[in-house]
């Protein structure tokens, strides 16, 4: 499994890690942590040196129920940030974390070479065809509704056989309109109850009939500390064990707050695998 990123072709067989960087004020996290663009050079360098394959930029916080902010807004949080990521660091395969496709087109143009998208195109029609024009990696995420209502919407009779109906349709989309490379998102924690996330979780593997390279996103999320009672703060061993599970079910990327941790947890899985 290759993506090519900006003609550089990466080799998706072995797992690899996608470093997150929220320049947002109200992310679930990490919100407002990288306000400045000496905490953003730091972090980025300090996922760089880790061992971050990728670097997944957002402006727009998707956690529930949200409030929605404007495509203005979102693109002054975002560019400045991808602007100084791609002068310090020229060789950093970028992502971007975006459902607007204009926020997407500037954005390429700026120097990002993946779009990630939790919508895979439902809330902006022209998503596909930009990145179609711009021939960039283009991973698609499940969700239902937006991230406004989309606690509301976790009604499934099969959640799994419904999610693979999804993303056959998303994939034949994009490639009628002349998508290559296609990365798939289960979207752990997006119209989803805490039951259905393992339940997914536990039947992961049948995502790999889509013969496509599987991102998974469960980085400090409730769907850990909840059953733990516990926090967002203290939920990195639980971030490791699921991790460590989804890769032993085929997850070729695990997206994540803590890159140190996902290095070490593919390199003794990488013992076994």
């Amino acid at each position: 499994m290759t993506i090519n990123c900006r003609g550089q072709l990466i080799d998706l067989k072995q797992p690899s890690v996608m470093g997150i960087l929220n320049v947002t004020p109200d992310s679930f996290f990490d919100g407002g942590k990288y306000a400045t663009e000496k905490a953003i050079v730091l972090q980025i360098e300090r996922m760089l040196l880790e061992g971050a394959a990728f670097i997944d930029i957002g402006g727009y916080s998707s956690k529930p129920n949200v409030t929605e902010i404007s495509q203005e807004q979102e693109l002054s949080r975002l560019l400045p940030a991808l602007q100084s990521v791609v002068a310090h660091f020229p060789e950093a395969i970028i992502s971007v974390d975006t459902f607007r496709s204009e926020v997407a087109k500037a954005a390429i143009e700026s120097g990002a070479a993946i779009i990630n998208d939790i919508s895979a195109g439902s809330l902006d029609s022209q998503m596909m065809a930009t990145v179609a024009h711009y021939q960039v990696p283009y991973i698609m995420m499940h969700m239902k509704g937006t991230p406004q209502t989309m606690q509301s919407l976790t009604q499934y009779d099969n959640i799994v056989k419904e999610m693979l109906f999804y993303f056959s349709e998303k994939v034949a989309a994009a490639r009628q309109l002349g998508i290559n490379d296609l990365i798939i998102d289960p979207g752990f924690g997006f119209a989803k109850s805490l039951g259905q996330n393992y339940e997914v979780l536990q039947k992961l593997e049948l995502f790999e009939s889509l013969d496509l390279p599987l991102l998974v996103g469960v980085s400090r999320k409730s769907m850990i500390y909840n059953p733990l009672e516990s926090s967002a703060i203290a939920s990195l061993n639980g971030t490791t064990v699921v991790n460590t599970i989804a890769l032993m079910k085929g997850a070729k990327i695990l997206r994540v707050h803590d890159v140190k941790p996902a290095i070490e947890a593919i390199a003794l899985y990488s013992k076994i695998a």
